[in-house]
């Protein structure tokens, strides 16, 4: 197999017109790039996880914004944004829950709204949209950094971590978001015991935690889900660190199906529980929970994915949420880029949402 660690979880190849991403689906067997350059594949990309993960999805959404504008060959105003407009609504519609997505369409629409504001002709709105998608993929690297370091503040050598889902490097550029302090640990010799849950039914933290997590030289170790509360019972788990794909103003936390169990059981069992988080994940205009659309997937997912026969009977119902949402007051901190923040400060901290 190719070496992992020379390859970027999303990348530009500004020449060839394309994004670059590691397709999510085939590891930990094959290690395949995909180079997509129409809007619709990239647009398929997201939807099927070829490329997921609240951040990495908002950094690929980021350059999808940047090639759409690119493609367009007309140099009147009017025309580039109807046309720029109908392709960020078209981008927006891949997935329903991770909050990076409309962020970082958010983020480009404004760009190119205050450029055209500002009289720039198409030519130039064009480069400053690839300005902007740079940035948003060069912040991500020094944010999930800063999240790894206020992280690894709270944790000493030797520890036991545990780990839902992916919220690694593969869900981000680099780093991650919840595997930060497990990168930046191991650089510095701390020696973590790394327990990754299997992350029923697409298994992202079999086949993708404990992937990126070996490949970078440490040894973890993978769990089913179900035996979690067990682990944590022997005492050998001394702190939970999850990402997130959406966070509600209350402290409320979207995050892959099955991590609500995870915080109950923190919390039964008196381990601390951390969502890690950049602050583009907050959505403040959503007061909780409850507001927090929550993906429906496939059936298949459950009863025919990873096996050779179906294994469950024909015509039988499939209750498939891609996501849960875990309550704030099972959550011991967030911890975002600015530091460990209790989920009833989030809105003194952050009144409006992170643009």
């Amino acid at each position: 197999m190719k070496d992992f660690n020379e390859y970027p979880t999303i990348a530009l190849d500004d020449d060839a017109s394309c994004v670059v991403m590691i397709d999510q689906t085939l590891l930990p067997g094959r290690l395949e790039l995909l180079r997509l350059s129409e809007l619709s594949d990239i647009w398929e990309a997201i939807k099927l996880l070829r490329v997921r993960g609240a951040p990495a999805i908002g950094v690929t959404a980021g350059f999808a914004a940047y090639l759409a504008a690119k493609s367009q060959t007309t140099e009147d105003i009017f025309a580039f944004e109807k046309q720029f407009d109908a392709d960020i609504d078209f981008l927006a519609s891949s997935r329903p829950t991770a909050v990076n997505l409309f962020w970082a369409l958010g983020r480009m629409k404004a760009a190119e709204r205050d450029a055209s504001k500002a009289g720039k002709n198409v030519a130039e709105i064009k480069q400053i949209l690839l300005a902007e998608a740079n940035a948003i993929c060069s912040e991500d690297i020094r944010i999930c950094k800063s999240i790894g370091e206020h992280a690894l503040s709270l944790l000493r050598p030797g520890q036991g971590l545990l780990t839902h889902c992916n919220a690694g490097r593969l869900a981000t550029v680099e780093y991650g978001t919840a595997t930060a302090a497990m990168y930046l640990g191991h650089e510095r010799g701390y020696d973590f015991d790394v327990y990754c849950d299997e992350t029923r039914p697409l298994l992202q933290g079999a086949r993708l935690t404990a992937f990126e997590l070996a490949a970078a030289g440490m040894h973890p170790t993978v769990l089913c889900d179900n035996m979690s509360a067990s682990l944590m019972k022997t005492g050998r788990i001394h702190a939970v660190f999850t990402g997130c794909d959406r966070v509600a103003a209350n402290g409320d936390s979207a995050n892959k199906i099955g991590t609500s169990l995870l915080a109950l059981a923190a919390k039964r069992y008196g381990v601390p529980f951390y969502i890690c988080a950049p602050s583009s994940t907050l959505d403040m205009q959503t007061p909780n929970g409850e507001g927090i659309v929550i993906e429906q997937r496939a059936p298949e997912e459950v009863t025919e994915m990873w096996y050779s026969e179906r294994m469950a009977p024909e015509g039988i119902g499939v209750y498939n949420p891609a996501f849960d949402v875990t309550d704030a007051d099972l959550i011991t901190a967030i911890i975002t880029e600015d530091g460990a923040i209790a989920p009833g400060d989030l809105k003194a901290r952050y009144p409006v949402n992170v643009l």
